[in-house]
């Protein structure tokens, strides 16, 4: 998927979501692989209630490659 779409995808309903989410884009989706790209593709799927809780810790995420990007996303900003 381009660049371009996902960060389309990446805009959330939320103004704290849109910066999370499309930080962990700009600064490592460059850098990851290939799997961990799908993941976050994949991620993206899901209903923002559900990201809010996962990335501020009240639940975690049903995906293991998901919650190792909401926890990076939560290192990144000390969440």
């Amino acid at each position: 998927m381009s660049l371009a779409r996902l960060r389309w995808r990446a805009r959330r309903g939320t103004r704290e979501l849109d910066a999370l989410l499309g930080r962990w884009l700009d600064e490592r989706y460059g850098s990851a692989d290939p799997p961990t790209r799908q993941a976050f593709d994949e991620l993206l799927d899901a209903q923002d209630p559900d990201l809010w809780d996962w990335i501020m810790g009240h639940a975690r995420a049903p995906r293991a490659d998901w919650q190792a990007i909401i926890d990076d996303i939560r290192a990144r900003h000390r969440l």
